[in-house]
């Protein structure tokens, strides 16, 4: 069994990997942690907790950050263009969720959690990297405890997503980005180089609602429309379902094609938030990229295996 925190910013293509984690056979899904990103902490935590009621999904949901790692850094507004202005493709979700919150921050429960459980769990982290940063700050030991950390974010081989240069998640928080990069814990970034790769069609998704013949599976379809909308010309007849690749990962890393070297972030000026990795081998002089840890990027996907295994996976529970 894999033990995972998922810390996310639920968003669609959240949703879909939460709902994958939450019925994947080998997963055991200790908390969901929120942070900003597709929408404001608010509404990010709010929709954390509406998809565990409605997907009866048994783990706490502990709110994280609501802004950047350095205070005040110039943030971005939530694309609402993308996940809608209630972050889960204007489904209508409540305003409020009858549903308790852990008492703890999501970076005191990410270093309390990993202490309870020494070398077993693995970080799924599919937003900002604020609350690893946070996490990292108070417990720098914690290095040395986790078992990995999957990320879905940065371009590394690819242009970004929200500049030439940059990927969302990254963009929005680089200084977060790169103290998570540059720690001396186990990194796997799953990056536009693999996801931007891996489309799922709308008749795909139908395909698993119509199997799965569940209330969750009909919510999955209902919240993607509005992201396959925004998809349209982009991506032939569907959705990039960036964030289940981070998850699919965990239980699959065959499935990908990979990179060792170490990984910097720029933080700022017109690169702000741009991905590089310096290839374990290549020697460049004295420079800052000296003497930090080796990471694994993903440079290659069997994206015809992992939408296989999403849909599998999700109509492998049929019941409500």
């Amino acid at each position: 069994m894999h033990k995972v925190i998922y810390d996310t910013d639920p968003g669609v293509d959240d949703a879909m990997a939460l709902l994958f984690l939450h019925h994947h056979q080998e997963i055991d899904l200790l908390g969901i942690t929120t942070v900003f990103g597709n929408a404001t902490i608010e509404t990010t935590t709010r929709n954390a907790l509406f998809l565990k009621r409605e997907w009866k999904i048994d783990c706490p949901v502990a709110r994280g950050a609501g802004e950047t790692f350095i205070p005040h850094r110039p943030s971005h507004e939530p694309p609402v263009l993308i996940h809608g202005h209630d972050g889960l493709g204007n489904i209508g979700v409540p305003e409020t969720i009858d549903l308790p919150e852990d008492g703890r921050p999501a970076h005191r429960f990410i270093v309390d959690t990993i202490r309870a459980n020494p070398g077993e769990v693995t970080l799924v982290a599919v937003g900002r990297m604020t609350n690893l940063a946070h996490a990292l700050k108070e417990d720098p030991e914690i290095v040395d405890l986790v078992k990995q950390v999957v990320i879905m974010g940065g371009a590394f081989d690819c242009n970004g997503n929200v500049t030439p240069a940059a990927e969302a998640n990254i963009h929005g928080d680089p200084e977060a980005a790169d103290i998570v990069f540059t720690a001396k814990w186990p990194v796997v970034v799953v990056g536009l180089d693999v996801t931007m790769q891996t489309v799922m069609t709308n008749t795909q998704l139908a395909d698993i609602r119509d199997a799965a013949g569940s209330s969750r599976a009909r919510l999955l379809f209902d919240l993607s429309q509005f992201y396959i909308q925004f998809y349209q010309g982009r991506v032939p007849d569907g959705m990039v379902v960036h964030d289940s690749c981070a998850a699919v990962y965990v239980v699959a890393p065959e499935l990908f094609q990979t990179r060792a070297g170490a990984i910097r972030v720029v933080c700022g000026g017109i690169a702000d938030g741009q991905t590089i990795q310096k290839p374990d081998g290549r020697g460049f002089g004295p420079s800052d990229w000296d003497g930090i840890v080796s990471q694994t990027i993903c440079t290659g996907i069997d994206a015809e295996a992992v939408l296989r295994l999403i849909h599998d996976t999700i109509v492998s529970v049929k019941e409500d």
